[in-house]
């Protein structure tokens, strides 16, 4: 039985302290060593592993001012009840080769549960990505929505848009025509990642709605904005949705959402060194796309090595002074907490499924980028 075989029911998840410098080995040991004898017969871990019930033993340790904390991680096929005195047990340990220890376990984790979770949401996610497509095919029957984008002042606006008192601003043509598909005709489309100037002639002239983006691009979009024209309320597509996908249902909802510009809490903008380094972060996960391969990189986001994704977390186990890690693959919660342990300050993945983001890194995908 390796890490999970299909038949894991439960994680133990455990922390370990000890007053001296300890590795892996000796960790591992001490389990083996420390509890034989104090268990049932029937619960030797020599024994369990042989029968393919408890899993490999995973221990992620780490030493620093003569110091060695870490993580360890069992999994058990076992019932709950019998997982729960091999976690009991761990806690007994009071050493590891010379040094005193301390083994905490955190939670037995039941990993079912949170496949059933996962299932769910992945369900979700995919019934999202239907109906995406409905709507596009739907989109694409019904063109004439498009002949009906005229020019205001230079840009792709609704048919009502130069009349009316009132105007939503968008930020392209397709978001123009989403709203005309759903009724609304006094718009106006940016077209750009820059304000055209007309925008502040326009703000001043009319009563001005911003409609943007739930994502990065809307909060940059929005910040240019405020500080070139004069808009008097904004409204934002749900987090991580684009104006142009939404459903009408949506659209009614984020614009009767819509707030002042006095009321609007807008996020801060990202330091330039930041903005260099995702940059960077960006360049390297469009070449890792479609490769099935990893990077893992310096403080300089200079590529220390590079190996396939199913061997990355071997990889990562043994390497030292990691900034980033960057592959064409899931995030998953495993490999979030192991990033973490090993001190990686940026994990870049296409997507992820994480349930809880360890402290101290950034979980990304490059939508985030």
């Amino acid at each position: 039985m390796g890490e999970d075989n299909g038949n894991t029911k439960y994680l133990i998840k455990a922390t370990i302290k000890t007053d001296g410098v300890v590795e892996r080995p000796d960790v591992v040991g001490a389990i083996f060593g420390q509890t034989e004898g104090i268990l049932d017969t029937d619960l030797d871990l020599r024994k369990l592993q042989k029968e393919e019930k408890i899993g490999r033993i995973n221990v992620n340790v780490r030493s620093e001012k003569g110091k060695s904390k870490g993580v360890i991680t069992i999994p058990s096929s076992l019932d709950k009840n019998k997982t729960a005195l091999i976690g009991a047990a761990l806690e007994t340990i009071d050493r590891v080769g010379p040094c005193e220890a301390e083994i905490k376990v955190d939670k037995i984790q039941d990993t079912r549960e949170a496949k059933k979770q996962f299932i769910q949401k992945r369900a979700q996610e995919l019934v999202e990505e239907i109906e995406g497509e409905e709507k596009a095919s739907k989109k694409k029957k019904t063109p004439s929505r498009g002949r009906e984008v005229e020019k205001y002042k230079g840009l792709p606006a609704g048919p009502t848009a130069s009349k009316s008192d009132a105007i939503i601003i968008v930020e392209g043509r397709s978001d123009v025509i989403n709203l005309l598909e759903n009724g609304i005709r006094n718009t106006i489309a940016i077209e750009g990642t820059s304000v055209p100037p007309v925008i502040s002639e326009i703000s001043k002239n009319k009563t001005t709605t911003v409609f943007l983006d739930g994502d990065r691009g809307g909060d940059l979009i929005l910040k240019e904005i405020l500080q070139v024209a004069e808009p008097d309320y904004i409204a934002r597509a749900p987090e991580g949705k684009t104006v142009e996908d939404l459903s009408g249902k949506e659209v009614r909802e984020a614009l009767k959402n819509k707030q002042s510009v006095e009321k609007t809490e807008i996020s801060p903008q990202k330091g330039e060194n930041e903005k260099d380094v995702y940059q960077k972060l960006l360049e390297i996960v469009k070449d890792l796309k479609a490769t099935s391969k990893a990077r893992i990189l310096n403080e300089d986001l200079e590529t220390v090595s590079e190996t396939k994704v199913r061997e990355l977390s071997g990889k990562l186990e043994g390497s030292d002074d990691t900034e980033a890690v960057v592959f064409d693959g899931v995030i998953t919660q495993n490999l979030a907490d192991l990033a973490a342990e090993k001190g990686v300050k940026y994990l870049v993945g296409m997507r992820k499924r994480v349930k809880e983001e360890p402290d101290d890194i950034e979980v990304l995908t490059p939508e985030d980028l």
